[in-house]
Parts: C-alpha cells; structure tokens; sequence
C-alpha cells in the first residue's frame, strides 16, 4: 500500500523546484493534492499534468500565502476539491543575497511576509480543516537557520524563526494529534538557486559541493523523500524535530 494513500495535501509553492518535487512524489504514493503557487500558473499545471497523467489527483491553486484572504481561498478550495485536509507542506519562500547594506524596509517584509507570516496563516487554515482527526505539518526551512552565511541575514532570520515556530507548535498541538517538523535542506539545484546565481560550474556551487561531505548538491527528490517520510504513519512518533537533509552539509 501506498504510504499516503487516501490523504490530501497543501503543497505551498509548488510549481517548481522543491515544492514540485513535493507534490508529485506525495501524489505517487497516493495523496490527493493541492499545487499552491503565488505566479507560475503554467508550471503549476505542469505539475498537476504529469501527477495526472501518471494516474493521481491534484489540483493547482492559485494564491500569495503573505496574503490572509488568498490563504482562506486556498483552503476553500481544497476542501470544495478533496473534502478535508491530512498534510500541509509550507514550502513558498521569498529569498534574496542582499548584504546588511541594502537590507531595505521592504526586503524585509517581503522575506518576513512570506517566510513567517504565510505559514503562520496557512497552519490557521489548515488546523480549521484537520478537525478532531488531527493531522501532519512540515515546514521547509533551510540549514541557514542553525549556520547562516553571509550576504542572507534576513533569509535565515526568517528560517531560525520557522523552526522555532514549529517546536512551540508541537508542544501546543500534540494534543490534538497533530505533528509538525521541519526539514532543513542543503545546497540543492533548483530553479531558485540558479536564478539567484549557483549555476552548474559556478563559484558558489563549487563552495557548496566542497563543504557538503556526500560531495554533490541535493536534488528536489532528495528532499520529497524526506518530506513523504515524515507525512506518513512511519514518522508517527516524531514531532517537533529540524531535520537536516543536506549530504552532510550541516550536521546539528
């Protein structure tokens, strides 16, 4: 049997890279799912087309988690859909390489906005549609909370902030069976971290695989398997946890 068979999930921030992967790995282990994307229309169908097409269910939705009224009509939505709600993956992200220097006023928001508030609104919602049954968080946050580098303050002030979140949070809602864990990626090849600069044979990806001890950089599917892990019943004792999955990169 499938490990998610019969759940449904929230993926934020889906059409691509991490939370694609996400996606696609929950609905081939069964899950019915929810692409939320914040612009990308087009890959958000992209992946509900290859989850179809591969016999699974998902849906895309449209919606900007910093925004309250998106995420109540992003919730409505996979409920009209699916008619309840097992797992939320909080994977949108906002991230720049800005020195202190330039950290304006509005980068900050923008990474506070997305990376804190969002999840904050979407864990609301999802709690509204778990109900008495309980259910399944995992925040996406990002080694740079435990061992930020230079040039992402705001970045890993807001990755430090989620997991934190996620510890009080289990503490709070253990009682209602709900579980909440963070995965703590490495350097991984995904369209952001190319548009942010660490292309293939690039100096910062050179950095990167020299200070990761498998000696590569992670690929989305390293991290789905990790998240598939912890939204099924073969993770039922862990809460409250920040795993690293970084090849070694950082070891807490």
């Amino acid at each position: 049997m499938n490990k998610l068979e019969n759940k449904v999930a929230v993926v934020t921030g889906a059409s691509k890279g991490i939370g694609a992967a996400i996606a696609k790995r929950f609905a081939a282990e069964g899950a019915r799912v929810v692409v939320n994307y914040a612009s990308s229309k087009e890959g958000a169908e992209r992946v509900v087309t290859e989850i179809t097409n591969n016999g699974g269910q998902a849906i895309a939705v449209q919606g900007d988690i910093s925004k309250e009224a998106d995420v109540i009509r992003l919730f409505e939505e996979a409920k009209n859909a699916f008619g309840t709600l097992d797992i939320l993956v909080n994977n949108a992200v906002f991230q720049q390489f800005l020195p202190v220097e330039h950290a304006t006023a509005e980068a900050f928001h923008q990474h506070f906005n997305v990376n804190v508030l969002g999840p904050v609104l979407t864990i609301q919602a999802a709690l509204k549609l778990f109900g008495e049954k309980g259910g399944n968080i995992i925040n996406i946050s990002s080694g740079a909370s435990k061992s930020p580098m230079a040039g992402v303050s705001l970045y890993s002030a807001t990755k430090a902030a989620l997991d934190a979140i996620t510890v009080s949070l289990s503490k709070e809602l253990g009682a209602k069976n709900v579980r909440i864990n963070s995965i703590l990626p490495g350097a991984t090849e995904t369209e952001g971290a190319t548009s942010a600069g660490v292309t293939p044979g690039s100096e910062y990806e050179k950095m990167f695989v020299a200070n990761t001890p498998l000696g590569r950089r992670g690929q989305p599917e390293d991290i789905a398997k990790a998240a598939v892990f912890l939204a099924s019943e073969d993770a039922a004792w862990i809460t409250g946890e920040s795993i690293s999955v970084s090849g070694g990169m950082f070891g807490f």
